[in-house]
């Protein structure tokens, strides 16, 4: 895979990883995954190695799939939202 392939996939990966923790019904879930995302990606931009930029890549796929397992979980158990998610005006009962 060139360099061009590589970086390309890697974007499209961080971008996918990003769409489904903004999924997260909890606050907190939703910002802890950003959080790790965000952090996990930039502790790796340094790699240059082509294996261990693969086990990064694998790592980050597998960790796709279990943020997609959990978002579904998650809505299985929806509760309130929190003062902080709530619009401007919005009532306290939802």
């Amino acid at each position: 895979m060139s360099s061009n392939q590589l970086r390309t996939s890697v974007l499209s990966l961080y971008k996918s990883l990003l769409r489904s923790s903004e999924k997260f019904g909890d606050y907190n879930y939703r910002m802890y995954a950003r959080r790790r995302i965000r952090d996990g990606f930039h502790s790796n931009k340094a790699l240059t190695e082509n294996k261990q930029i693969q086990e990064q890549i694998k790592f980050a796929q597998d960790n796709l799939k279990v943020i997609e397992r959990q978002v579904i979980v998650g809505n299985l158990y929806k509760d309130t939202t929190l003062v902080i998610e709530r619009k401007p005006g919005q009532a306290l009962n939802n």
